[in-house]
């Protein structure tokens, strides 16, 4: 997915908010996504990335199944749980890419690697579960325009692992589009959105500031 920074900025309510958002501080504009996307990262970045995603995004419930149970917006209800399905396919996706990376790399200061990217997990899940109206759902559609960055790079580390990607089965930007534009019906619930939006972007530019300094803590060993 990609977008045009001129467009972004015409662009007006919840959707351009979040969408500029995401173009601004998304997986995309991170320099280790940059550099895992690359078709000579090192395997060893590649695996750590796998493992680093599915334990912030690889268990059920994630973001968008608590934003679905606390849905302080109904009209969001049935949209909620049709991604759900749908993430659904890219948490198995993500659970056969970790068992073909194999172990997660040997990494100086593993313990505390692992505690920081649950503490990531706890927070989106509580993020996700906000009765603020509009800011779990923001949540949920900002992590879908991420993970449409993300996924070439699983894919890419899907091919050098050996397995075949499947299908991307995610809401396309359009039907993202609709909803959010649907649902943020008042300035304070726009406002809400674009919260739950940038905390989990936030979240997101967490994991690869440790993933990058895991990578160079391994090229330093």
């Amino acid at each position: 997915m990609v977008f045009e920074s001129a467009h972004l900025a015409q662009a007006e309510g919840s959707w351009g908010i979040i969408a500029a958002l995401s173009a601004a501080d998304g997986s995309g504009a991170h320099p280790m996504m940059r550099k895992l996307a690359a078709r000579t990262a090192p395997l060893r970045d590649l695996a750590d990335a796998v493992h680093a995603l599915c334990m912030l995004h690889g268990r059920h419930p994630g973001v968008i199944e608590h934003a679905a149970i606390r849905n302080a917006q109904p009209l969001a209800q049935d949209w909620l749980h049709a991604a759900s399905e749908a993430f659904t396919e890219e948490r198995n996706y993500l659970a056969k890419l970790a068992v073909a990376a194999g172990h997660a790399p040997s990494t100086p200061g593993q313990a505390e690697s692992e505690a920081a990217v649950i503490g990531q997990r706890h927070a989106l899940e509580m993020l996700a579960q906000s009765d603020r109206a509009g800011c779990a759902t923001g949540a949920a559609t900002a992590l879908l325009l991420d993970w449409a960055t993300i996924r070439p790079t699983l894919d890419l580390a899907a091919h050098r692992f050996g397995i075949t990607p499947p299908e991307c089965v995610l809401p396309i930007d359009n039907e993202i589009a609709t909803v959010i534009g649907t649902l943020g019906e008042t300035p304070g619930v726009e406002r809400a959105m674009a919260f739950g939006a940038q905390q989990l972007l936030a979240q997101h530019r967490g994991l690869w500031d440790l993933l990058e300094a895991r990578a160079s803590a391994r090229d330093h060993l």
